[in-house]
């Protein structure tokens, strides 16, 4: 029950002005067409000049021990994916580097450079995300050298198979098979993560604890929440059974 029956053979005029409209709708295409190849150009000019800046930066973050490990841990999305012996092997990554391709359109490379550690060989964990001229995405990465035993991705799954199965969702992989996956590069999570959210500005991700403790108030509130119940439990734990199966006294701190 159309009001206005669509008309499978529109009258004359208004076939004429679809055409025009056709012709219109190219125009736009060529001019967005445009517009990227212009935006990549100055892209492309912003990411030589950044280069210089990226190296000082990252000669300071050198000075700074357990940057990078702070860093990640710091980070929503990353720290979801750190085991406590993630956390461990991550204290002697050193430096941290993201090389967009030259064109930018074809890719990019993150390096993990690592001093000498107890879990593998390798001074240098690559990971490299390919977009070939299809646009067909691809990663490639360095194979870990794991010393005798200290393999994380084998001893995830391990620890996993121990606790249960229910617990096999709950526990994250270890975030070195992230080295080792390659089966979604064009929606690689932690690789765009850290090349887009990480890499600009690590340094906001370091200072989180800081900027909290004077920023202050709205933050503050979910860790007073947290220290709350922390005391609850210790020291009145009825307390708090009271305030959250019941509802009665209203002092619940949202």
């Amino acid at each position: 029950n159309m009001p206005f029956p669509l008309h499978p053979h529109p009258p004359k005029e208004q076939q004429e002005a679809i055409e025009h409209i056709d012709e219109v709708q190219n125009e736009i295409d060529r001019l967005n067409e445009q517009a990227s190849e212009e935006i990549l150009k100055v892209e492309q000019k912003y990411n030589k000049l950044r280069q210089p800046f990226f190296q000082k930066r990252s000669e300071l973050i050198a000075k700074i021990p357990n940057f990078w490990v702070t860093t990640f841990v710091n980070h929503p999305q990353v720290s979801a994916l750190l085991g406590e012996e993630d956390e461990e092997a991550l204290h002697y990554l050193s430096r941290v580097e993201v090389t967009e391709f030259e064109d930018i359109k074809s890719g990019y490379r993150i390096d993990f450079y690592f001093d000498e550690n107890p879990y593998f060989e390798n001074k240098v964990l690559s990971k490299e995300f390919h977009l070939n001229e299809s646009g067909d995405p691809s990663s490639k990465s360095t194979e870990i050298k794991w010393k005798s035993g200290k393999d994380l991705t084998k001893r995830s799954s391990q620890t996993q198979n121990k606790a249960g199965r229910k617990r096999q969702h709950e526990e994250p992989e270890s975030f070195f098979t992230w080295f080792t996956d390659h089966a979604d590069a064009g929606a690689d999570e932690l690789g765009e993560v850290i090349k887009d959210d990480i890499w600009p500005n690590p340094l906001q991700y370091y200072l989180v604890p800081d900027m909290e403790d004077e920023e202050g108030e709205g933050e503050e509130d979910e860790e007073d929440e947290e220290g709350l119940e922390d005391i609850d439990e210790e020291g009145d734990e009825d307390g708090e059974d009271d305030e959250e199966d019941d509802g009665e006294d209203g002092e619940v701190i949202y």
